[in-house]
C-alpha cells in the first residue's frame, strides 16, 4: 500500500466519522444508557487517541494531546456507564477540535516521514480500527432511534436473479486463515491477530445455503409458536428467553419484570402486518431480506426447528473462499478486488434492506451468495485462538473474547469496505442483537 491510498483510507475515515457526529443535533449526543453501544461524541474522542497511542507514542514518543484526557478516552480506564456522564468529556466542538487536530497529524506524518513496515502496520491498524467504531456508530443509531448514517440510499444497487436451496462442498484439504505469524509486519495483507496463522484441515462434504435466512424463513417460525417451544431451545437459550431487563412499578412495589421475547428484537405485528424498526421509523417487514438483529440462541432455535444446523467457521469460509493449497489465495469470494457495490451490502449503504438475491457479482467459488456484508452470520464454532496463535502489538484485539464468544463471518451492511476479507473473525456474546447478525445453515448429515 503507497501513501496516496493510505491518506485517502484516512480521509474516508475522518470524513464518515465527522458525518455520523455532525449529522446529529446537540440532544441526540446524549444518547440514553445502554449497555451495547458508546455515546457518539465518546467514539470519536476514543478513535482519536488510538492513533495517539499506536502510533505517535510508539514510533515517536511524543506526549498525548492532552494528558488529562487519555484515562477518559481508553476504554480500559473509562467504565462503560462513565462514558454517558457529559460533565466528565469535552463537548462536540472541543471534541471535534480533537479529533481533527490528531488527523491532521497523521496525515502529515504519512506525508513526511518514510513508511516503513513497521509505520505502515500500525497505520492501518489505527485506521482499521477507526473503522471498527464508524461501524457500532451505526449500530448505536439503530439501538437508540435514530435517522440512519448520511450514506444511507434505498437503492437496490446490484439485484440479482433469485437463488435458493443448498451448494454442495466437496470434501478435500483446505486452507483456513491468513498466512504469516502474527508479529510480522503486513505489507500487503493485512490481517488481525486472530486469522493467523494459517492452516490446512481435512474436511468432509457438506451442503451449506445459498443465501441467508430471509425474514420470510423466520417468519414462518414465529408464526409457529417457535418462541414457545421449549424443546426447540438449548440451556443456554431458554435462559436468555427469560432474561430480566427491566424493573418496574408492578402491583405498588418495584419488582423485576422479564422479558420473554415472541419474535426478533426489532419486529411488531401492527396493522395487521409484520413490521420492522429501522431507525426512526417502522417500516413493512421485507420478506426477502436477510432476517436480521438475531442472537445466537435464535439462530439455533430455528434450526432445530428447520431440521438445520448451524456451519462451523471453517465450513463457512471454506464455502466463502474455496481457498486449497497449490491454488491462487482468494481474499473475497469473487477473488482478491477489492470490494465494490457490485459485490457486497456494506459501507452503510443499503443496510440489509433488500433481497438476499441481490449482489451476484460477489458470489463464492460455490454459488454462495452475500456471504459478504448484508449481516454477519453466526456459526457454531465458539472463538479461540488458532494454534500457533500470537498476539499483534495490541494485546486486547482477540485475546479477552477467547473462550466465552461466538465466531461470526462475513461482516455486515454496517462494516466498512476496506475492513473486511473471508477470513476474517469476528467475536460476539451470543445474547447479542443489537448488532447486524444473521446466519445461514448446513444441512444435516
Amino acid at each position: 500500500m503507497d501513501k496516496t491510498t493510505l491518506l485517502a483510507e484516512l480521509e474516508t475515515a475522518r470524513q464518515r466519522t465527522r458525518a455520523l457526529i455532525t449529522s446529529l443535533p446537540e440532544e441526540k449526543l446524549d444518547v440514553p444508557y445502554h449497555p451495547g453501544v458508546n455515546p457518539p461524541l465518546w467514539e470519536m474522542g476514543h478513535a482519536a487517541f488510538f492513533y495517539e497511542v499506536f502510533v505517535f507514542n510508539l514510533l515517536d514518543g511524543t506526549p498525548s494531546y492532552n494528558p488529562a484526557m487519555d484515562d477518559l478516552w481508553d476504554s480500559f480506564h473509562v467504565d462503560h456507564r462513565d462514558r454517558w456522564c457529559r460533565d466528565l468529556f469535552p463537548g462536540r466542538e472541543e471534541t471535534l477540535a480533537y479529533f481533527d487536530t490528531i488527523y491532521e497529524r497523521m496525515a502529515e506524518r504519512i506525508r513526511n516521514k518514510p513508511l516503513t513496515d513497521q509505520a505502515l502496520y500500525l497505520y492501518r491498524y489505527a485506521i482499521f480500527h477507526q473503522n471498527m467504531h464508524i461501524e457500532s456508530l451505526i449500530w448505536c443509531r439503530q439501538t437508540v432511534g435514530y435517522p440512519p448514517a448520511p450514506d444511507y440510499t434505498d437503492e437496490r444497487l446490484a439485484p440479482g436473479d433469485q437463488v435458493d436451496g443448498d451448494a454442495v462442498i466437496p470434501a478435500g484439504r483446505w486452507r483456513i486463515g491468513m498466512p504469516g505469524e502474527s508479529d510480522d509486519y503486513a505489507t500487503t495483507d493485512f490481517a488481525f491477530d486472530n486469522e493467523k496463522p494459517g492452516f490446512e484441515v481435512d474436511m468432509e462434504s457438506f451442503a451449506i445455503s445459498r443465501v441467508p435466512v430471509t425474514n420470510l424463513d423466520f417468519m414462518a417460525f414465529v408464526e409457529d409458536g417457535g418462541y414457545q417451544r421449549p424443546k426447540l431451545w438449548s440451556f443456554g437459550g431458554r435462559k436468555w428467553l427469560q432474561t430480566e431487563t427491566d424493573v418496574s412499578l408492578v402491583h405498588g412495589s418495584r419488582e423485576p419484570v422479564l422479558r420473554v421475547p415472541k419474535h426478533p428484537l426489532y419486529w411488531r405485528w401492527h396493522d395487521d402486518q409484520w413490521q420492522e424498526r429501522f431507525f426512526d421509523q417502522w417500516l413493512p417487514l421485507n420478506p426477502q431480506a436477510p432476517v436480521c438483529h438475531i442472537t445466537y440462541w435464535e439462530a439455533e432455535a430455528w434450526c432445530n426447528w428447520a431440521g438445520r444446523r448451524l456451519p462451523t467457521e471453517y465450513e463457512w469460509e471454506v464455502a466463502a473462499l474455496g481457498n486449497q493449497a497449490g491454488d491462487n489465495f482468494r481474499r473475497f469470494p469473487w477473488g482478491n478486488e477489492s470490494v465494490g457495490p457490485e459485490h457486497a451490502d456494506m459501507g452503510g449503504r443499503t443496510m440489509a434492506r433488500h433481497p438476499v438475491s441481490d449482489f451476484p457479482g460477489g458470489d463464492s467459488p460455490f454459488g454462495c451468495r452475500q456471504m459478504i456484508g448484508g449481516v454477519w452470520e453466526w456459526t457454531s464454532s465458539q472463538f479461540f485462538p488458532y494454534d500457533g496463535f500470537r498476539m499483534d502489538m495490541y494485546p486486547f484485539m482477540s485475546t479477552l473474547q477467547f473462550g466465552d464468544h461466538k465466531v461470526t463471518r462475513g461482516g455486515s451492511c454496517a462494516t466498512s469496505p476496506n475492513l473486511i476479507r473471508g477470513t476474517y473473525r469476528q467475536a460476539y456474546l451470543a445474547q447479542r442483537n443489537d448488532v447486524y447478525t444473521g446466519f445461514r445453515t448446513c444441512a444435516l448429515p
